[in-house]
């Protein structure tokens, strides 16, 4: 269970190799969280990096110590997973999230608390004329398509890691126990007055993404599968329509076998045929698998993650 809240704000920053932007992160949070003249608290959980972040985390805090917290994994368990470590730990009644990298600005946070004085219980940004490459940005809206489609979540920009959580929502997140989903679409379920606002896209500011083409494909996909049905479902629908053309593609060939003689011609098109669908098959068992592991990963209850130490001043 989460600590009881007793600070107005919390911002929770995962870092994996950011040992370049953090010194310049640094340099612009925290005066960014001084001028809002409100209690904070800043939680950096360094997700096993191998480039000295952890080194530079440890200065800060030995800087600022009364409001930094470091959270040090052992190892590499990933963004979701070090945004979990520190959701759990979080002391504020208003929760930010933001990447290391300085692509989505510090001084951005002040709009989404406004927003979040307004009323709302969860403020997702959207990038204002993103700063990425031609490729990553229409990849983008692509696979935002498809989660439109195909969930019920609903986000102008779900790649878009600032972002602000009320307390309850957070806690609904931790209590939910989830391995491999997508933390703002979690959110957004549990939100009872979600809003938006842009927000301003800087290019990285040193180094290269930590997000991979394969890994961005995986988080897209942990969401699809992680939010509806709609994958198994056309699958079954498109698998049915298959069926329906092979019984008639069978119905008529029984017919040129009994009424018009054996022939030979359609051999490569029965070949290809059968390895259509067997290849339709083969994706259905995938996706069936895809379903089955998520459902092993939660019924087998491992450990998470392994926090190797917690730097932070008990208040």
């Amino acid at each position: 269970m989460s600590p009881p809240p007793n600070l107005p704000l919390s911002i929770v920053i995962p870092v994996y190799n950011e040992a370049l932007n953090l010194p310049t992160l640094f340099a612009r949070l925290y005066p960014v969280l001084d001028a809002l003249g409100r209690r904070y608290e800043v939680i950096f959980t360094n997700d096993g990096s191998h480039d000295g972040s952890i080194g530079l985390l440890q200065a800060q805090h030995a800087a600022r110590p009364d409001v930094t917290r470091v959270i040090d994994f052992n190892a590499n368990y990933g963004q979701h997973m070090a945004i979990m470590a520190a959701f759990e730990r979080v002391r504020g009644d208003v929760i930010v999230t933001l990447d290391a990298d300085l692509q989505n600005p510090p001084e951005e946070i002040p709009k989404l608390l406004e927003k979040m004085a307004a009323g709302h219980d969860y403020v997702g940004g959207y990038r204002l004329h993103r700063q990425d490459s031609w490729f990553r940005t229409y990849a983008s809206k692509v696979i935002n398509f498809v989660r439109e489609q195909t969930t019920s979540i609903e986000m102008t920009d779900q790649g878009c890691m600032l972002r602000a959580y009320a307390r309850p929502v957070i806690d609904a997140i931790v209590r939910s126990g989830a391995i491999n989903t997508f933390i703002p679409a979690l959110a957004y379920s549990y939100a009872s007055h979600p809003a938006e606002v842009g927000v301003k896209h800087e290019e990285r500011h040193a180094g290269v993404s930590n997000y991979s083409f394969y890994a961005l494909i995986r988080l897209n996909f942990d969401l699809i599968t992680g939010f509806s049905l709609a994958p198994l479902q056309y699958f079954t629908m498109f698998a049915g329509l298959c069926s329906a053309g092979s019984l008639l593609l069978v119905l008529v060939l029984a017919y040129r076998r009994l009424f018009l003689g054996a022939e030979a011609e359609g051999i490569f098109t029965l070949f290809g045929i059968l390895f259509f669908l067997l290849s339709v098959t083969m994706v259905g068992i995938g996706l069936i698998g895809e379903y089955v592991g998520r459902t092993y990963q939660v019924v087998r209850a491992r450990q998470r993650y392994f926090v190797k130490e917690i730097l932070e001043t008990t208040p």
